[in-house]
């Protein structure tokens, strides 16, 4: 988000540990371009790695569907006309954000105000988040998959409220998963990425997730060793960082948007490619394979990009951590009003 930063004491003690690991200058330096040349060249850290250092953001690719729209069909890139009718939508947009009222009729909701959202600074070329296969689609689930029960919260912040089960991980303010921590959506998507001799860590923005990332080809944890962001390794394939995560908990997350939708299995494996294309932008790409769950693997990519003063922000999220109590006891009493209701009438 575009305030101060305000990091948790987990993500500072992160950071910390990466940067106790070398007496080096935490910031990368940039290989100079030939004289009279404006080419970029790809920055290097003081021991040779290939720098994708600062906070990045998927912003501008906010509101990208997942799946694409099939009148699209397989073309993966937006014309230059519908280019031009996205970037007058956002220009309006950017205008309504400046208003500081509002409709007469408006009705009043527990949520924010639209303009405390993060806006796109310009509209994403792509017609879906999903680029393979062509269609842009999420391949079919398979029949195992679809009996899995999705928590009520997973797509709607309105669940039945019968237990905090019925809340998904994101509305608990426990995860998001990988794939949904990284995901465009309406605010929340800095993800700040620090490097180390052998280490990259990158600190998101929402749930405060901290991942630290060995790149000195150490194997993975055992099988047995499970979580919910799971066991990532890392390598570099030219000025690529490849990421490959693995040791996933069963049945936790999903890879909609917040981590919604059917949850994978402990089968899933995510193989990241982090590509520095420029000095403001980044290719960001994720295969998912999770045999359990969907008939083939499929690949999400879109860019990540930097943006002057965008710095990570505080995700207090349960406020006290009294969100689970007050939905719960505030479900109970709308019950006993009910029931109470109901008697009278008898």
């Amino acid at each position: 988000m575009r305030y101060p930063v305000l990091l948790t004491i987990r993500a500072l003690m992160a950071a910390g540990a990466i940067f106790a690991l070398t007496n080096q200058p935490a910031l990368g330096q940039a290989a100079k371009a030939a004289p009279g040349s404006s080419a970029w060249s790809m920055p290097k850290t003081p021991w040779g790695d290939p720098d994708l250092q600062g906070t990045w953001t998927s912003d501008d690719c906010i509101g990208t569907p997942m799946n694409r729209p099939a009148n699209f069909g397989d073309r993966q890139y937006l014309t230059e006309q519908e280019l031009t009718q996205r970037g007058s939508q956002l220009a309006r947009q950017h205008e309504n954000d400046l208003k500081e009222t509002v409709a007469p009729d408006q009705r009043v909701g527990t949520g924010p105000p639209a303009h405390w959202g993060e806006r796109a600074r310009r509209p994403c070329k792509q017609t879906s988040l999903v680029v393979d296969p062509p269609n842009g689609r999420t391949p079919d689930l398979l029949p195992e998959a679809k009996a899995r029960p999705v928590p009520e919260g997973a797509g709607n912040n309105n669940p039945k409220a019968d237990s905090w089960e019925d809340f998904s991980y994101y509305i608990r303010c426990i995860t998001r998963g990988v794939t949904g921590s990284i995901f465009p959506v309406i605010y929340g998507n800095g993800q700040q990425i620090v490097q180390a001799p052998g280490y990259v860590t990158i600190l998101q923005e929402m749930v405060h997730e901290a991942r630290v990332i060995p790149t000195d080809g150490r194997p993975h944890a055992s099988p047995n060793i499970r979580s919910y962001m799971g066991d990532a390794r890392g390598h570099w394939e030219g000025s690529t960082l490849v990421v490959e995560t693995t040791n996933f908990l069963n049945n936790k997350t999903g890879i909609g948007l917040n981590g919604g939708g059917t949850p994978t299995s402990d089968a899933l494996k995510l193989t990241e490619r982090f590509t520095r294309i420029g000095p403001n932008e980044m290719q960001y790409e994720v295969t998912i394979d999770d045999p359990k769950t969907f008939t083939k693997p499929f690949k999400v990519a879109f860019p990540l990009t930097q943006e002057p003063g965008y710095q990570n922000f505080e995700y207090a999220c349960h406020e006290g951590n009294y969100a689970m109590f007050d939905s719960l006891s505030g479900a109970r009493a709308q019950e006993k009003k009910a029931a109470a209701q109901a008697a009278k009438k008898n």
